[in-house]
């Protein structure tokens, strides 16, 4: 990773690479003051092989904190995929982390806790074999808990959206729902007649197809989108157990991986997926394209921070394709409670003059959002109305 503030004189270049190996405690001897990146990958660095000192990490229960998560994106972002590996072995053995996993009374102790799910999948890789079950059944936990808390809003805001969709506003006479047509229109009482005046008639829903809308979760995997990969996961199981949904879910890097056939076991999901990795959301969108069987019916939910290693002039060219047959496309930026992420500005706002609204969104506000998709409102309203910033269309 290349920075303006990188010195180009040979000696200066020297003493920050010997300030970077020897940390803070060198910088009076090598004359050399941090700043910008050097200075958060210092930071990195010290987190590290120094971590008692002010901004460590140190082990026990610490794995379960939003910290290490931070960190094993930090270093993902700022070193090779080699170095990455052997950083993160360092961090297994320094911090202790092997000690939290074999210990049943410290997983006892562990709350519920998405970023510390985040952390296993990015140590999935060099984890022991003796404590791969033990990690596994941490996450389920966590799974499990998550799904307590996100199922039910989840179902219940797909499923009306359904119903709603499907409701029979034109019914003929032997398909009218008398008891709801009957409620809806009390306003229209007549006293003097004693009579009701039904001027909106309600049916029961028509005889509703296999599959009432096809949704398509395309997830980034890079690391930096731990967090949203894991609620996605979710949402994607939940949305799978519902008859009326067909439901896909894709997962990439600069490679895609369709885990779509695990949707019923959201922890071998999550092990499935590998953090890290450059992007191609280009090829990425071009597989979910293929999946589509009804445009009309369909959602594409595109959550990536969209900063594209593929060919963007592609990306562009295959969603505004599939904007224009029908299909739904919704950007997230992020699916976390972590608020604003950071993200690819003017692709995000290339996306939105094509039809495709690009935002965050909580966990909590995701279901709402796949009804609101659902019952085909504008989805970029929708948004405004929650508060959340939408990237705007250049021009």
């Amino acid at each position: 990773m290349t920075d303006p503030s990188h010195p180009t004189d040979p000696d200066q270049t020297r003493l920050r690479r010997w300030r970077l190996i020897l940390g803070e405690p060198a910088e009076s001897g090598c004359g050399c003051v941090l700043s910008g990146l050097d200075a958060q990958i210092d930071a990195a660095l010290g987190a590290l092989y120094d971590p008692d000192g002010p901004g460590g990490l140190r082990g026990g229960s610490g794995a379960s904190s939003p910290r290490v998560a931070r960190w094993l994106g930090d270093i993902r972002r700022y070193f090779p995929g080699p170095l990455v590996q052997v950083m993160q072995r360092d961090a297994f053995e320094r911090l202790d982390l092997k000690s939290m996993l074999l210990q049943p009374e410290l997983l006892e102790a562990v709350q519920p806790d998405v970023h510390l799910v985040a952390t296993l999948m990015a140590l999935r890789g060099i984890l022991p074999a003796q404590t791969r079950d033990t990690a596994r059944t941490v996450v389920a936990r966590v799974v499990a808990a998550l799904m307590a808390r996100l199922d039910e809003p989840m179902r219940a805001a797909v499923s009306g959206a359904l119903n709603r969709a499907e409701r029979n506003r034109r019914p003929r006479h032997a398909e009218i729902d008398w008891n709801r047509t009957i409620r809806a229109n009390l306003r229209h009482w007549q006293a003097d007649y004693q009579t009701l005046v039904p001027e909106q008639l309600i049916g029961y829903g028509r005889k509703a197809r296999r599959t009432q809308r096809e949704v398509v979760l395309c997830i980034d995997q890079s690391g930096s989108m731990a967090n949203s990969v894991v609620y996605s996961s979710i949402f994607g199981a939940v949305m799978a157990s519902l008859p009326a949904v067909r439901t896909h879910l894709v997962v990439f890097d600069t490679a895609v991986v369709d885990l779509t056939a695990d949707l019923s076991d959201p922890v071998e999901v999550l092990f499935g997926i590998q953090l890290g990795g450059g992007t191609d959301i280009n090829r990425a969108v071009g597989y979910c394209q293929g999946l589509i069987r009804e445009p009309r019916n369909s959602i594409l939910v595109l959550i990536s921070d969209l900063y594209e290693g593929g060919v963007e002039r592609q990306l562009l060219q295959r969603a505004a394709e599939l904007i224009q047959s029908g299909v739904q496309v919704i950007v997230l930026l992020a699916l976390s409670d972590e608020g604003a992420p950071s993200y690819d500005h003017q692709l995000a706002a290339k996306l939105a003059a094509l039809g495709a609204p690009a935002f965050a969104c909580t966990p909590d506000q995701f279901p709402e959002l796949m009804a609101a998709a659902i019952r085909r409102e504008d989805v970029a309203l929708w948004a405004a109305k929650q508060g959340l910033v939408t990237a705007r269309a250049e021009g």
